[in-house]
């Protein structure tokens, strides 16, 4: 019977995967703060962008719109410091699903908007091009870090950890 040590690649991934999740939770909480801060000081704006895509009544997309930079800048905060980490990933999972649903819709039917992501959004002036594939392609990034946290939720400098009890990286089965 031969015995081999398990591959130096296999042994570091429990030493790095706390560090990973670290990366990845502060980086989502940095998308949420930068997004919801750059829309929470015009709430009609982004509730103008909501209606742009065009797939509810108008009362309904400004309700939305001027509700979501809260929901952004609420989720920031709990991946920020750490807290109900697999919640808010799973939150960001969802919402990131419906924001790439939603500007693959409008690219479908041929709308001209800006998506509204890190700003008000809305109609494009005349002549200028949406950029529907690289925001996409940006959201699906962000939610691979959101479906990293939802399997590895606990990572290093957070109130997860902290309430668990330190260290809060040594459980690999959560």
């Amino acid at each position: 019977m031969t015995v081999t040590a398990p591959s130096t690649r296999a042994a570091r991934w429990p030493a790095v995967r706390p560090w990973l999740g670290t990366a990845a939770r502060l980086g989502l909480a940095a998308v949420w703060l930068i997004a919801g801060g750059a829309k929470v000081d015009d709430l009609a704006a982004s509730g103008r962008a909501v209606n742009a895509y065009q797939v509810m009544p108008y009362d309904a997309a400004t309700v939305i719109g001027a509700a979501l930079p809260f929901v952004e800048l609420a989720l920031g905060v709990l991946l920020l410091i750490g807290l109900a980490t697999r919640l808010a990933a799973g939150i960001s999972a969802a919402l990131l699903v419906v924001f790439i649903t939603g500007i693959a819709s409008a690219w479908s039917r041929g709308l001209a908007i800006d998506c509204g992501c890190f700003g008000s959004g809305g109609q494009l002036a005349a002549g200028r091009a949406p950029s529907y594939l690289p925001e996409i392609l940006r959201d699906l990034g962000f939610l691979a870090l959101a479906g990293f946290l939802l399997i590895w939720p606990r990572t290093p400098v957070s109130v997860d950890g902290w309430l668990a009890g330190e260290p809060p990286v040594e459980d690999e089965d959560e």
